[in-house]
């Protein structure tokens, strides 16, 4: 009698996080992270701001950003606006303008950050929350950290600072 066969087992891989669905505050606007880009140490991301309101809803200047670790506890750091000194960027220092944004319309701006570490003696931090809102004063938007990816549909993403503690923060622009 010939042995039982070895049964096959399938293993499927864990499918990506989906890139949920921008949450639209009662000012009728929403905030996402919209992409990413990294070499040599220096990244971005940009953040997307979506009218998803009925009316329209000017903005102008810059977004606040507030950071946290994988606890939810902040990270202290200096975001700043424009490039602020993390890198010579020209987009990133160009001044902000008044943007209207009619219901479906979109701005982006970006965060700039390098993963440096310049003192052994500082624990580099990494943020894997982030919280923004359309500028200081404003209400505070949750923004998860996934963005969309070529290669496997969506990523998570990691705003690892090193121990700079800095973060350059880009006006709004129209999309």
């Amino acid at each position: 009698m010939p042995p039982d066969p070895t049964p096959e087992i399938t293993v499927s891989p864990a499918p990506p996080p989906t890139v949920p669905e921008v949450e639209c505050s009662d000012a009728g606007i929403g905030i996402s992270a919209a992409g990413t880009e990294a070499a040599m140490g220096l990244r971005t991301l940009s953040i997307e701001l979506v009218n998803c309101g009925t009316s329209p809803y000017t903005v102008r200047g810059y977004p606040s950003v507030r950071l946290f670790d994988e606890a939810l506890e902040p990270i202290d750091v200096n975001a700043a606006p424009g490039t602020n000194g993390v890198a010579m960027l020209p987009e990133f220092d160009a001044p902000p303008r008044e943007i209207t944004l009619q219901p479906g319309e979109k701005a982006v701006s970006g965060l700039l950050w390098r993963n440096l570490v310049t003192d052994a003696t500082v624990k580099a931090t990494t943020a894997f929350h982030l919280d923004a809102a359309v500028a200081q004063g404003k209400p505070w938007q949750q923004v998860p950290l996934i963005v969309p990816d070529e290669i496997n549909g969506t990523r998570t993403v990691e705003i690892d600072l090193g121990n700079t503690g800095k973060l350059g923060v880009q006006a709004w622009t129209k999309a």
